[in-house]
């Protein structure tokens, strides 16, 4: 009987603790020059306005803490401090979350994050993205890589935003998602979203100068060397037409990826062909007295774009401009209003892609038109 006793004053022990137990979630941390301001957590809904479910103050010391009776759903988060905020991801098995960091610099994910591998995961991705670290074939890696696809989604999201140009990239984030929770409200959003930005994708296409299946418009201009190289006369071969310029910053990050797929696809018939908007315009030449002024900002652009070869190295041989920078001829006629702006011509001359960003991207292209003409070579 004592026995019998001792056991079911245990198990009352035992109960008594595991009901007292904290089931909750606490997110609590740290801020410099927050001090006796208010946090705010809200809950994020891609392409929805965002839902507030917590807020605290922060103390003179800058601490704060927010409890929640029940561990928060997984999903993402936005944490803000007046005008500056960051997103936080949740998987679901957090118990105590603490960030610790500085208000003026938490805007740039310089914080730290501990207690969530997933918002971890989010802030060192951000933070490439927010330096520039990252472009698109590091978003690509990363959806097709990430073992939670809302956090793959959620990235594409924010990286890519409304830019037509990367929709296929999107699309293939919104796959993994919808395979894997297809009710979510997050997949229904960004479903909704992405409809929206592939009709701006239709609209801009109908008012493209240039269109896939058509014949590729001849370009023949100068080399720095001063030999002319013509477009046309690439029929046969596969080419990338490159519109970029040495003082375009995106286009010089672009350039290695370029650079990986031509060295690797060169002996199978794939070539560049860049065209630089380098070069001295009409407002250029306003803010000069003479020709001889003229002449001078056209030889040091000349040098810049010379230079931006030698320094990318871009190999091939095909690079021509007309020194007139935005109001260069070529760009004209393909409706080049941003750089860089990329056409793949396959070998009967005809557009067959456009807009093409990242190794990934142009090589995915470029394959496809290997492949259909049986030149694919391993």
């Amino acid at each position: 009987m004592k026995n019998l006793y001792t056991l079911i004053l245990f198990v009352a022990l035992i109960f008594t603790q595991w009901s007292c137990a904290p089931s909750g979630q606490t997110v609590e941390g740290s801020l410099t020059n927050a001090q006796n301001l208010q946090v705010f957590l809200d809950q994020v809904v891609m392409g929805k306005a965002n839902s507030v479910i917590g807020k605290t103050d922060l103390d003179a010391n800058g601490n704060f803490a927010m409890n929640f009776e029940t561990p928060l759903a997984p999903g993402i988060y936005n944490f803000r401090i007046g005008a500056k905020r960051v997103n936080l991801f949740f998987d679901g098995s957090e118990k105590k979350v603490t960030i610790t960091g500085d208000l003026n610099t938490i805007q740039q994910y310089n914080f730290t994050v501990s207690g969530s591998s997933s918002s971890q995961a989010l802030a060192q991705i951000m933070n490439g993205l927010v330096n520039r670290q990252y472009q698109a074939d590091d978003i690509e890696n990363f959806i097709d890589t990430v073992s939670n696809p809302l956090l793959g989604a959620f990235v594409a999201y924010k990286a890519l935003g409304g830019n037509p140009d990367f929709l296929d990239l999107q699309k293939k984030a919104q796959a993994r998602l919808v395979a894997d929770m297809p009710n979510d409200a997050n997949t229904v959003e960004y479903g909704k979203y992405l409809a929206q930005v592939e009709r701006q994708l239709q609209a801009k296409m109908a008012n493209q100068k240039v269109r896939v299946g058509q014949p590729a418009p001849d370009i023949a201009l100068k080399s720095p060397s001063g030999k002319e190289y013509s477009l046309a006369d690439l029929k046969g071969n596969i080419v990338l037409l490159d519109f970029w310029a040495s003082w375009c910053g995106p286009c010089r990050r672009e350039n290695p990826h370029v650079v990986k797929v031509y060295e690797k696809y060169k002996k199978q018939g794939f070539t560049v062909f860049s065209v630089s908007l380098d070069g001295v315009d009409t407002r250029s030449r306003s803010r000069v007295q003479s020709e001889d002024q003229v002449n001078q900002l056209l030889e040091r652009s000349k040098d810049r774009w010379v230079n931006a070869i030698a320094q990318d190295g871009l190999a091939w041989e095909y690079h021509v401009s007309d020194l007139k920078k935005w109001e260069s001829l070529p760009a004209a006629t393909y409706g080049v209003r941003s750089i860089p702006r990329t056409f793949m011509i396959d070998r009967d001359g005809n557009i067959a892609a456009l807009n093409l960003r990242g190794a990934q991207q142009i090589e995915r292209e470029l394959v496809k038109i290997l492949e259909k003409d049986g030149s694919l070579k391993g």
